[in-house]
């Protein structure tokens, strides 16, 4: 029986579902509050000629994202140039700094050359990692995760050691490289889980392998690009996108939804996909409704949330790589700023992603794009003149590396973005960047279920539920949730009412 579905939200997620639920010859309606698609993944030009992506900067896992686009008869480049970067990206330390290669052989020698033996160590290391991202990617991931006895199947069962689901990560990457240059390395991948390397499942060395395995990427024009594909292909499928349109309340009667309100107006549907923050769209239930309690919400582990600036330079920056890693601090004492004391960072880390390395077209001729992201602890305040404290900071350790002068009155565009304008922008719970942390005890079927239990007819996408955070997982989220929407039998719900 065709449905009519309304998906909250044109993120990754939303905009996933929304092709993989039209595909089936539902009638399919994406309400995004904002005038653009793309959630933390939007885009925007300034007057004097910058192009900023908003969010996601890194193009890892390239097959699994191509996997969507192969879902529908495409390719992801049939849409939008990809650049394999080389370096993947620099890595700043305090004595020196370290360019990891695009090539795996040359990433051997840089191993060797830090550490004697270190090379055919990697090796070890990457064929561990590449059998947990084949097994995790195709085995784990694709789980609606209601119970573990989905994953009870011969493949799994035989695999469960080599998963090293019950080992740490920094342990694991200490059983084979003790320089601490290559501990970096390889425990900087799961900062994207949100969690501390001591906190994160060894299994995650998956991100690894759909890393420096895999390759570094770029799409011309940006990482709005893959978003624009996305909707394209949704589109192609029947989708229909709604801007500007904000969703208020969720109306509920007798475990079904019988209306969202919509900018002061009621619409019917038979089914609804909540691609927007999780904890934001229970708000919208009344209480009766809704799959957790504040309590509940309070006890997750978040990962954390950033300050970003978008910055336009009006002369070229020498030195600087696409992507620059600044970690001369210490990553545990940043670490314990942002899950022990929730406070601003005494000696922060940062990252800068400069895109006009690559694309000419996100920057005038001789001027640089910059973008900043310092991880912060959510909740915590962000007034403006902190904001600015952590710039000048960041922009002083950046003249440092790339001999550069009087940065700060070379800037002719700025925009910073803090907690406070993701809870307002995206409703994120705390102000959260990336959803929950990955850690063990939020993993699989301990995340938040997709499904609504006391509601038939509502599901959740997105980093607040399975698979996780990051852009894959979440592209991953929509087609969960649409597969089950598409297999909703709209009669025997009734029944049950």
């Amino acid at each position: 029986m065709k449905k009519k579905i309304a998906i909250i939200g044109a993120g990754f997620s939303g905009i996933s579902a929304a092709a993989y639920a039209a595909k089936e010859g539902n009638e399919v309606h994406v309400y995004e509050k904002h005038n653009q698609p793309g959630g933390r993944a939007r885009q925007f030009t300034t007057d004097n000629g910058y192009t900023f992506d908003m969010g996601p900067s890194w193009y890892w896992m390239p097959d699994i994202i191509d996997q969507f686009f192969q879902d529908f008869g495409g390719h992801a480049t049939d849409f939008f140039d990809l650049v394999s970067l080389n370096p993947q990206f620099d890595m700043i330390f305090e004595d020196g700094s370290v360019a990891v290669p695009e090539s795996y052989e040359e990433l051997k020698e840089l191993f060797e050359g830090l550490e004697p033996g270190a090379g055919k160590r990697l090796d070890a290391f990457m064929k561990s990692a590449q059998f947990k991202y084949e097994v995790g990617m195709q085995q784990f991931v694709n789980k609606p995760c209601y119970s573990w006895w989905e994953f009870v199947s011969p493949k799994i069962a035989s695999s469960a050691l080599k998963l090293d689901l019950l080992t740490n990560f920094r342990s694991y990457v200490g059983k084979y490289f003790s320089h601490p240059k290559l501990r970096a390395l390889m425990e900087f991948p799961v900062i994207f889980l949100g969690a501390s390397p001591k906190d994160i499942p060894a299994l995650y060395s998956l991100m690894n392998y759909g890393g420096y395995g895999l390759g570094t990427w770029y799409p011309m024009g940006g990482f709005y690009q893959l978003v624009l594909a996305m909707k394209k292909v949704a589109e192609q499928q029947g989708a229909t996108f709604h801007f500007n349109q904000n969703v208020e309340k969720i109306n509920a009667e007798k475990r079904k939804i019988t209306s969202l309100l919509i900018d002061g107006k009621l619409h019917e549907f038979d089914a609804v996909i909540a691609s927007s923050d999780y904890h934001h769209t229970e708000t919208l239930l009344p209480k009766a409704y809704r799959n957790y309690t504040e309590k509940y919400w309070e006890d997750r582990t978040f990962a954390p949330s950033s300050l970003i600036f978008y910055l336009g330079v009006n002369e070229r920056i020498p030195n600087l790589k696409h992507h620059t890693l600044f970690f001369e601090n210490d990553l545990d004492d940043h670490i314990e700023s942002i899950y022990g004391e929730k406070k601003w960072p005494d000696k922060p880390l940062f990252y800068v992603c400069c895109p006009s390395q690559t694309d000419p077209n996100v920057a005038p001729e001789n001027g640089e794009n910059l973008f900043l992201l310092m991880p912060l602890a959510t909740g915590i305040s962000d007034d403006e003149s902190t904001r600015e404290k952590y710039l000048l900071e960041m922009i002083s350790r950046i003249e440092k590396i790339t001999g550069s002068k009087n940065l700060i009155d070379k800037i002719v565009y700025k925009k910073s973005y803090c907690v406070s304008d993701f809870k307002n922008d995206y409703n994120a719970y705390g102000g959260n960047a990336y959803g929950l942390a990955n850690t063990l005890s939020q993993t699989a079927v301990l995340k938040p279920k997709i499904n609504n239990k006391k509601i038939k007819n509502l599901f959740y996408s997105g980093q607040l539920t399975v698979p996780g955070p990051g852009v894959p997982p979440s592209i991953i989220s929509g087609k969960i949730v649409a597969l089950e929407v598409n297999n909703l039998k709209l009669k025997h719900y009734e029944k049950t009412i």
